[in-house]
């Protein structure tokens, strides 16, 4: 590749869950981590609110890109890394995965040739670079080709999809070491009772009562609520250190979760911060780690929640729930946890970043 990158870059722009990112080979992108992030930012157009000089959508959510390669190890067809571009920030952070963007995993993966199609439906065994753990996906490959056509739904995106199940096992800890970093339920930051939990996302849940809030605000609401903002933010950073994540004032977990009854029959409430927007939804690792929060006694959580008989879990966020399914052996213990996302190429082609900025 000439480094102006004249004829563009191949890149497949997906939607994955409620977010959406641009795709790509390892192999089309520099091998060197400060190179490439660099050319992240180019291709999505930050540092900048609107991102208007690139592809990214001006949102958490729509600024987001995963790298495939051949897996490389024998349980698993394609290594995943995930990165989050900031917006208005010169910032690409790999400190967490993506639930959403997993779930075009498995289609950008055949695509792209990394994995042959089977016909009828293709598992996807999928190896998480970001937190080491491996997920399945099934997608549905009739005539041995990927299809977005089905019916299925889920909340947060329009129309109907081919559904795209996802099924995780030991995602407890992913990142900070122990479902439970600091081995209790429930602590107190500044005040307020929080659960520190990791099931493949680590995250703050607290409740929403305890900021002056029902749960049910809406997501442009609480975005404009800079003191709000400002208290999670000080429990976030002292929270960093406890969850065994370092000084997190860089980085995108943990996430804030404020939790509340649900509204329409589902398990519980959610406002989710990524880590300083709300989420127009909630990501699918942190609906997972909710999910699991809600069954531990002594949680937040578990004190809120309404838990379902049959183990599916519905968090209910902005624009509708997020249906979660835990499964648990004989002894209680958990052996997995699964979801249904969906997904579709919106396009194919090549990408040009922006040039390189002049030297001030």
């Amino acid at each position: 590749m000439s480094e102006d990158y004249t004829d563009g870059i191949p890149c497949l722009w997906m939607r994955g869950g409620t977010s959406k990112g641009a795709v790509f080979l390892a192999s089309d992108l520099p091998a060197d981590p400060q190179e490439r992030n660099a050319l992240l930012l180019r291709i999505l157009g930050s540092p900048d609110a609107r991102q208007i000089d690139g592809i990214g959508g001006g949102d958490p959510l729509t600024s987001k890109a995963a790298i495939l390669s051949p897996s490389s190890r024998p349980d698993a067809d394609v290594d995943y890394l995930f990165l989050q571009v900031f917006v208005d920030r010169a910032v690409v952070s790999d400190a967490q995965g993506c639930g959403n963007i997993l779930a075009a995993v498995g289609p950008a993966a055949i695509e792209r040739g990394l994995v042959k199609a089977q016909h009828g439906t293709t598992p996807v065994r999928i190896h998480m670079l970001n937190t080491g753990e491996v997920s399945l996906a099934q997608i549905t490959t009739p005539g041995g080709r990927v299809t977005y056509v089905g019916d299925a739904r889920i909340d947060g995106v329009p129309a109907s999809h081919a559904p795209v199940p996802l099924f995780f096992q030991n995602t407890e800890g992913s990142m900070c070491g122990a479902l439970l970093p600091t081995g209790r339920t429930r602590d107190v930051i500044d005040g307020i009772d929080c659960t520190l939990i990791d099931n493949g996302m680590p995250i703050v849940i607290l409740r929403a009562t305890d900021f002056g809030l029902t749960g049910d605000e809406s997501r442009a609401d609480l975005d404009a609520d800079n003191a709000l903002k400002a208290r999670l933010e000080a429990i976030r950073l002292q929270a960093g250190p406890l969850m065994t994540l370092g000084d997190v004032r860089e980085s995108s977990v943990p996430k804030m979760t404020l939790v509340a009854p649900a509204r329409n029959g589902g398990t519980i409430g959610t406002r989710s911060f990524i880590p300083h927007r709300c989420h127009a939804s909630i990501g699918v690792f942190a609906a997972v780690s909710v999910a699991t929060a809600c069954t531990l006694e002594g949680s937040v959580a578990a004190e809120i929640a309404e838990n379902p008989a049959d183990g599916r879990f519905r968090i209910e966020h902005p624009t509708g729930a997020a249906e979660v399914l835990v499964e648990r052996g004989p002894s209680g213990d958990m052996i997995g946890v699964g979801t249904l996302r969906t997904a579709r190429k919106l396009f194919d082609g090549r990408v040009f970043p922006a040039p390189t900025p002049a030297p001030t």
